[in-house]
């Protein structure tokens, strides 16, 4: 067996992958209550955190962390990049198998992507993926208290972020919601390249001359955006796409870090015309938004 051929199977052959079924008796954090109480949990310790930092530290200096940072980065750019390979091979994988129930509606493999036919199960190989995408935003959400103990500030929209992206991959496999192969494509895609960027810069390597974890939000949600109208244009065109419900939900959600998104990009770009204007030097700092 060559090393594509056993990259392939442990990626979109394996029994358990294919086999997968997103169960609340089976998967672990499948239930409404274990995801309330856990983004409740999330935001408590952070907020309980950064009030013990302003208690104990009077000081605004940010506290040694060592080689955290650098090992989440990692961490965090690996998995992505596993998980981007992972369901590119089993989207691949479920086209093949699918092509021929296909031919009847008329269906092409890139509005499967946009749009899940009604009546699709949370199940299988494209669906064991999102399960894993939605475990690993527990660890993304990490960075809030990486970023609390190194800056010493509590940021709403990092909450806010993180809280929403555990949420909405809940969503896609509660209600088997069309766009999320896409999305996770591009967000594991962006997010490989971002934390892989992170470590570069936390081992002290030279960081960009530009916002570069900023641009790569802007790019990802932009892309997003086009691709929300897709699924709304199918979903019309077709008969109906799959947790359209859920995908209305998410777009609202979607909308709503957008606009936080670019406020804090407007804002970066006004205090850089000012730095301009004033002739002091430019510092452009490229921290978690």
């Amino acid at each position: 067996m060559t090393p594509f051929n056993s990259l392939r199977y442990y990626l979109s052959e394996h029994p358990s992958i294919v086999g997968f079924r997103w169960s609340h008796a089976q998967s672990w954090g499948s239930t409404w209550s274990f995801l309330f109480s856990s983004i409740a949990l999330y935001i408590s310790a952070a907020v309980l955190l950064h009030a013990i930092l302003l208690v104990l530290f009077r000081h605004r200096r940010p506290l040694p962390l060592g080689p955290v940072p650098a090992a989440h980065s990692l961490c965090m750019a690996l998995i992505s990049a596993t998980i981007f390979a992972g369901t590119v091979l089993s989207a691949a994988a479920e086209i093949r198998d699918s092509r021929w129930l296909w031919r009847r509606s008329r269906t092409t493999p890139f509005q499967w992507l946009l749009c899940f036919p009604l009546g699709t199960r949370p199940s299988g190989r494209v669906f064991f993926w999102s399960y894993v995408y939605y475990l690993s935003r527990f660890l993304h959400a990490l960075r809030s208290f990486v970023a609390i103990l190194r800056y010493r500030k509590l940021s709403f929209f990092k909450l806010f972020n993180h809280s929403i992206m555990i949420f909405m991959s809940f969503l896609w496999l509660e209600f088997s919601q069309s766009f999320q192969v896409l999305a996770i494509l591009l967000t594991t895609l962006v997010y490989s390249v971002v934390y892989g960027y992170r470590f570069w810069t936390a081992i002290g390597l030279p960081s960009a001359c530009f916002p570069f974890v900023v641009n790569c939000q802007m790019a990802l949600l932009s892309c997003n955006l086009v691709c929300h109208f897709g699924v709304l244009l199918l979903h019309f065109v077709k008969g109906g796409c799959n947790g359209i419900g859920a995908w209305v939900f998410n777009s609202v959600l979607n909308g709503a870090i957008l606009l936080l998104v670019l406020n804090f990009y407007v804002k970066m770009h006004l205090r850089k015309v000012k730095a301009r204007g004033g002739g002091g030097v430019e510092t452009v700092k490229d921290r978690d938004i």
